[in-house]
């Protein structure tokens, strides 16, 4: 049974950057594909980036594209997500996910694995 944990969220200031990390056990990861969603206040949890399982394939939600950078290392069984000029509606509670796959969709009811979330919150 794969197990993810996230950590690195905390509180920071608009503008700023911060970067998150999935760290998975119980098994390897190397052929998943991975994904990172948030769940802001009072909204669904939605798609944030997705990476395949050789890392070649990455793509990320409109909100995020060319400020966020999703990276994984299948040796280390770890998911970064890379977070920079971060903006107070990047406010949520951010999950890593993994798919059997390989390949990663935008919807969240196609991942077997879910992490239990860490916080960031963006004060202007």
């Amino acid at each position: 049974q794969v197990q993810l944990v996230e950590s690195g969220g905390g509180l920071v200031r608009d503008g700023d950057s911060m970067r998150l990390t999935c760290v998975a056990s119980g098994g390897s990861i190397s052929s998943f594909g991975m994904a990172w969603f948030r769940q802001r206040p009072g909204r669904d949890r939605e798609f944030v980036a997705g990476l395949s399982s050789s890392g070649k394939s990455e793509f990320y939600a409109e909100s995020v594209e060319g400020r966020f950078t999703i990276v994984r290392d299948n040796s280390k069984s770890t998911l970064d997500l890379h977070m920079t000029m971060l903006k107070s509606d990047d406010t949520a509670n951010y999950y890593c996910a993994a798919e059997r796959t390989g390949w990663p969709t935008r919807r969240r009811d196609e991942y077997d694995w879910w992490g239990q979330g860490t916080q960031v919150t963006v004060s202007t």
